[in-house]
């Protein structure tokens, strides 16, 4: 009787390149769905923002790290000019993020001072809606005798007296004193908190609303860059800042 030769264990073929190439596919096909997403949510929902300026302290402070909520006024859909539809118009005392009216690709933050057909007035510092003191908590003054240079208040003379209520003649304002102005249609009147040292409507003028691109939805991230640490970054976190919404 003949004897089977041992033909040794059995091997499955080799699949190296052919998996190789279908790892590289399912991790690209990954990639491509995850920039998708953040597109999509940059566009439409929430898109991160830093504070650079003084401008609206103590509410926001420079080294601030903000998801904005673009949704909440009707996102813009590039390239066409079109907006999804509100969940709500904005209101006085909202906080907003808009693009600039002066420099075009910057995005400005101040908070909504005055709405279409409001009264405005400053006096001695104080801002008046309608005639009646404004109470503003949230007001800093840094300097308050700060005086503008002659082209500044050439430059506020110059869009303010188009809208100016009563006699023009000899109309001269300056950063605390300047009025009654109103509002127009589909337009806000945006101020910083910090109101001594804020680059705000009281000089470049009403904000268009096609211009609003969202509110600020929470604070993820804060330190002070002016800290004498090394590393700031790290070593100056502002704990108490990281997820609180401001208002």
């Amino acid at each position: 009787m003949g004897q089977t030769g041992d033909a040794g264990p059995m091997t499955e073929p080799t699949q190296g390149p052919q998996s190789a190439r279908e790892a590289v596919r399912e991790w690209t096909k990954s990639i491509l769905v995850a920039v998708v997403v953040w597109l999509v949510l940059r566009t439409f929902l929430v898109e991160a923002f830093r504070i650079p300026s003084g401008s609206m302290e103590n509410t926001l402070l420079i080294g601030d790290f903000l998801f904005v909520n673009k949704a909440i006024y009707g996102a813009e859909i590039p390239y066409t000019g079109l907006h999804l539809p509100v969940f709500r118009e904005p209101v006085r005392d909202d906080i907003l993020v808009f693009d600039s009216v002066e420099e075009e690709g910057l995005k400005v933050v101040k908070r909504l001072i005055g709405m279409p057909g409001d009264t405005l007035a400053m006096k001695g510092g104080v801002l008046y809606r309608d005639g009646r003191r404004v109470d503003e908590p949230y007001v800093r003054h840094d300097n308050p005798g700060k005086s503008e240079s002659p082209e500044y208040r050439q430059k506020m003379h110059d869009w303010q007296v188009k809208h100016l209520v009563g006699d023009t003649t000899g109309y001269t304002p300056d950063l605390q004193d300047w009025g009654p102005i109103v509002v127009p249609p589909d337009s806000f009147f945006m101020m910083g908190d910090n109101r001594d040292l804020s680059y705000d409507g009281r000089y470049w003028g009403f904000l268009p609303r096609g211009n609003v691109r969202g509110t600020p939805l929470i604070i993820y991230y804060s330190y002070d860059p002016n800290s004498w640490k090394m590393l700031p970054a790290l070593t100056a976190i502002r704990w108490n800042r990281i997820f609180t919404r401001p208002r």
